[in-house]
């Protein structure tokens, strides 16, 4: 696809999330729901980008959520300090865990970040007298920006702000694959030796991109968090990673713009598929992926991206 049609179409995504929440406010939570989503997926992409695949990043949103309920709970801070707080956290954990899992590649990584985020899990379940346990945390609506709204006005300026950070977002994550940095990360998945052998060290491009995923996955959860209003060891689980994989396959690993696409899809098949075939949404989930995975394996973006190649070489050849 043109890289000029690339700031179009996430435009046109933009003007149809504002008209389908102006048209349809009940729409705005799922709305939401799959932003936060796209900025986690957004930071799988990134591991992806090395050839890795995570099947336990969940545990970042899940950090970031649980600080913005244990911060909003004890000190009431904004809504804005709260997201920019709770994404540090997931940062600082992401750059702790990150020394050890650089060390790893294939297999044992996806499968030693399931054992992270489970025993994340574990911990939020049999703490109850400090995370309330299964039941979760809940905390108050905090102010936006120094003012104190309804619910209606608080979700409305959430999603503006969810809006201008899933494009900063991806507009971030692509400037750092076209650097130098996101190139020596690509190298890692097609010859991590030969990079070594330049003198630039694997590990240390692996841990800066994994810090950035898991920033990108604190980011999605802090937001997911002010949205609920409440917080459970849920979003740490394995299920929650395994969507997070799912939307990065479903939407597309190869631009940024795919997280948010494959998120957007993914809440709203799973939204009516709930509502039109309780406890089968599973089941259609599948066969979506299954249907993908023949039809278009780069992803609902890559399909896009080579219709509108396909569109734009007809178009000249005519002339």
């Amino acid at each position: 696809m043109s890289r000029s049609r690339i700031p179009l179409l996430a435009a046109a995504l933009v003007v149809a999330v504002l008209g389908v929440t102006a048209t349809a406010p009940w729409l705005k939570t799922p709305v939401l729901l799959a932003l936060a989503n796209g900025l986690a997926v957004c930071g799988v992409i990134v591991l992806i980008r090395a050839g890795q695949v995570s099947f336990g990043h969940a545990m970042f949103a899940c950090l970031a959520g649980y600080g913005v309920a244990f911060m909003g709970r004890a000190w009431h801070l904004d809504a804005l300090l709260l997201i920019a707080l709770g994404t540090a956290g997931a940062a600082l954990a992401g750059a702790l865990i990150g020394l050890f899992m650089v060390r790893y590649r294939g297999i044992f990584f996806g499968m030693l970040n399931l054992a992270f985020s489970m025993v994340l899990f574990s911990v939020l379940g049999k703490f109850g007298h400090v995370t309330g346990g299964t039941d979760g945390l809940r905390f108050d609506r905090p102010t936006f920006g120094g003012v104190v709204m309804e619910r209606a006005g608080f979700e409305t300026a959430l999603l503006l702000l969810a809006l201008v950070l899933a494009l900063a977002a991806g507009w971030a994550v692509m400037r750092y694959f076209g650097s130098t940095h996101g190139q020596a990360l690509a190298a890692i998945k097609t010859n991590e030796t030969r990079l070594e052998y330049l003198g630039i060290s694997a590990k240390r491009v692996f841990w800066g991109g994994y810090v950035l995923s898991a920033t990108l996955c604190g980011l999605g959860g802090s937001i997911f968090a002010l949205t609920q209003g409440l917080v459970t060891p849920e979003m740490g689980y394995w299920v929650r990673s395994g969507e997070i994989v799912f939307i990065a396959i479903l939407g597309g690993s190869g631009h940024a713009l795919g997280a948010f696409i494959g998120a957007f899809v993914f809440e709203f098949v799973k939204l009516y598929a709930a509502a039109l075939l309780t406890g089968a949404w599973q089941m259609v989930l599948g066969l979506v992926l299954i249907v993908m995975v023949f039809v278009a394996p780069t992803g609902i973006f890559g399909l896009v991206a080579r219709r509108l190649a396909g569109s734009r070489a007809g178009s000249g050849a005519a002339r």
